[in-house]
C-alpha cells in the first residue's frame, strides 16, 4: 500500500493505492474507493536504492555508501550518464561543467516522495554536460549529468 499527497489546481487529496493487478489498480482518494484502468500493465521494478541527505551539518555516514544512479551504455566513447534513479524535483545541482568529478561525490539532490537523496557520480572523470538544472522536474531514468 503506498500513500500520496497529491495538490491538483490548488485543491489537496489524500491518494491510498491498495492493490495493482496487472492494468488495474485499486486506489482511495479522500476516502472514496476507486478502481482505475491503466492503458498498459503495470511493471513491478526493483525499487531504485537511493541515499538521503542529511539536514544537518554533520556529514553522512560511510557505510551508507551506496550506489545512486546507474550509467548508462556509453555511445562510442561519449562518457558515462548518471540518470535519475527515481522521479522527483532538482533542489540542487553541486556541480558544474569541467569540474573534475570522483565516483561517489554528489553531483545533485533530488527531492522525491518529500525525501532529499544525493545523487552521485558513477565514474572518475570530467563533467562534460549538465543536462538539467535546480527546479527541474525530472522522471526516472532521465540523464542528468554526463561524466566524460
Amino acid at each position: 500500500m503506498k500513500e500520496y499527497k497529491l495538490k491538483i489546481n490548488g485543491n489537496d487529496y489524500a491518494v491510498t493505492v491498495n492493490e495493482v493487478d496487472g492494468s488495474v489498480a485499486e486506489v482511495e482518494v479522500n476516502g472514496t474507493p476507486f478502481k482505475v484502468e491503466f492503458e498498459k500493465p503495470i511493471k513491478k521494478a526493483a525499487a531504485p536504492v537511493a541515499k538521503p541527505v542529511a539536514k544537518s551539518a554533520a556529514p553522512a555516514p560511510a557505510a551508507a555508501a551506496a550506489p545512486v544512479a546507474k550509467p548508462a551504455a556509453p555511445a562510442g566513447g561519449a562518457g558515462t550518464t548518471v540518470s535519475s534513479p527515481l522521479p522527483g524535483v532538482i533542489l540542487d545541482v553541486c556541480v558544474k561543467e569541467g569540474d573534475a568529478v570522483k565516483r561517489g561525490q554528489t553531483v545533485m539532490v533530488l527531492e522525491a516522495m518529500k525525501m532529499e537523496n544525493a545523487i552521485e557520480a558513477t565514474a572518475d572523470g570530467t563533467v562534460t554536460a549538465i543536462k538539467v538544472g535546480k527546479g527541474d522536474s525530472v522522471l526516472e531514468g532521465a540523464p542528468l549529468v554526463i561524466i566524460g
